[in-house]
């Protein structure tokens, strides 16, 4: 059974109906201002930020710091997963 996992919040959901149908604690527009947001890549073994290049074993890991090179200015946003 495939695994689907939120862009934002990095929380795993069986389905893609039931990612979608909950709201994000880590939107882009503020807590549970939006909904998850399916991450379209694969599974792997080390996700990596696309803004700074840090490596974490978990998506929830990873996007649940913020990122020293964020577009928004340091630190003003948070880790955002390479696909």
């Amino acid at each position: 059974m495939a695994n689907y996992y939120c862009e934002y919040c990095g929380q795993k959901y069986s389905s893609v109906a039931s990612l979608t149908s909950g709201y994000c604690y880590r939107h882009p527009d503020g807590p549970n201002k939006g909904r998850h947001k399916l991450y379209e890549g694969e599974e792997k073994s080390q996700y990596t930020c696309k803004y700074c290049g840090q490596k974490y074993s978990a998506l929830s890991s990873l996007t649940s710091g913020y990122c020293y090179r964020h577009p928004d200015g340091a630190n003003k946003g948070r880790h955002a997963p390479a696909r």
